[in-house]
């Protein structure tokens, strides 16, 4: 996935049309393809080596704003892109297992190899129950969810699968061509209930942190990590947005702006249509935030060193993923790979001599 010791830095490309909430004064709603597909441009030329794609159908940040399509967007940046990693979200009740493994390696095809699954068992109730889909309680979602993601899981690998279960009965039914590159696209799965954590250690291939502070991040590894598991190591990313600035001062200036303008931090017009069960909303009450997912809950704000820093707390803890939120984006994006992605690999690489042996000359 990325040697030890050197982080893999992405973008949760907007598909909401941005990740602050309605900004007039500093960037306009606009969730088109368009828009995508030059910032991921941007972002692969800039070093960034992951993107993730959120799944919703309908924006429930309004229902009225525009809301980009995961799987299709996916499926045409894979064949626009060359080294960057796509991982598309995906809700188990929206898609079969079977038809869903089949796009998968679609992608995998396009991408050559580059293509990621995140798995999200859903807190909008809204985009389900208002086209009569059934909204289920909590930890059956997460039921349906591991046996979706057991067909799903084998299929992708190019196995012949037999499965019977509660929610679904697969016959012999296998899928060519399977994966041409590795021996299947790479599952992120998130959340931070305990089905959830227990899925991740199961059957995922990275345990995907909302971004709240270090501590909790730390206590959250230390949990999923105890869980049985079999093959590979669980690896972790984590969720941030970012807000970077030559000074601290000038980054909190910036924070407060978007406090002020932005929307998508007051999540009274969210809570009544969300699972409330969902530990995500539980946590986002202790710790306020800017954006999805914890945002700047995980505190990467500040001064340029000050954002690298804490960077390399949380690798330190295990991370060895970042998928970054900005606003306004294009200029964001850009500023940290130009000022805080330099700063982190010094600091690793400062470590890393600090931390070699010291040869003793023979007397």
């Amino acid at each position: 996935m990325n040697q030890p010791g050197i982080p893999r830095f992405g973008i949760w490309l907007p598909v909401y049309g941005n990740w602050a909430g309605t900004d007039p004064g500093r960037e306009r709603h606009d969730a088109s393809f368009d828009r995508s597909r030059r910032l991921l441009l941007e972002a692969e030329e800039l070093g960034f080596e992951t993107a993730l794609l959120a799944e919703h159908i309908i924006n429930p940040l309004d229902n009225n704003l525009d809301q980009l399509e995961t799987w299709t967007a996916t499926a045409a940046l894979a064949a626009l892109t060359s080294k960057i990693e796509l991982i598309a979200a995906v809700k188990p009740t929206l898609f079969h297992p079977v038809v869903l493994a089949k796009l998968a390696l679609g992608i995998e095809e396009i991408s050559g190899g580059r293509f990621a699954i995140n798995l999200v068992n859903a807190w909008y109730r809204p985009e389900l129950e208002r086209a009569g889909i059934r909204f289920a309680e909590h930890d059956e979602r997460y039921a349906y969810g591991r046996e979706w993601l057991q067909v799903v899981r084998g299929l992708i690998s190019g196995a012949r699968v037999n499965f019977s279960g509660k929610y679904f009965n697969v016959t012999d039914y296998t899928l060519r061509p399977a994966s041409r590159h590795r021996a299947r696209p790479r599952i992120y799965v998130g959340g931070e209930s305990e089905p959830a954590r227990n899925l991740a250690a199961e059957l995922g291939d990275v345990f995907f942190n909302n971004g709240w502070p270090v501590g909790q991040i730390r206590a959250n590894i230390a949990d999923v990590a105890r869980r049985p598991r079999s093959g590979a190591p669980l690896r972790f990313a984590l969720s941030a947005f970012v807000i970077a600035r030559e000074t601290e001062e000038e980054a909190q200036e910036v924070e407060h702006e978007l406090a002020r303008v932005g929307q998508f931090q007051d999540l009274t017009h969210l809570l009544g249509s969300a699972d409330p069960k969902a530990v995500m909303f539980q946590s986002a009450r202790k710790y306020p935030h800017i954006g999805t997912n914890g945002g700047t809950a995980a505190g990467l704000v500040g001064s340029y060193d000050q954002v690298a820093q804490r960077i390399l707390a949380f690798q330190e803890i295990g991370i060895d993923t970042f998928v970054l939120q900005f606003q306004p984006f294009d200029e964001e994006q850009r500023r940290f790979a130009h000022e805080v992605i330099p700063r982190v690999h010094r600091l690793n690489r400062f470590q890393a001599v600090s931390a070699a042996p010291v040869a003793l000359a023979a007397g």
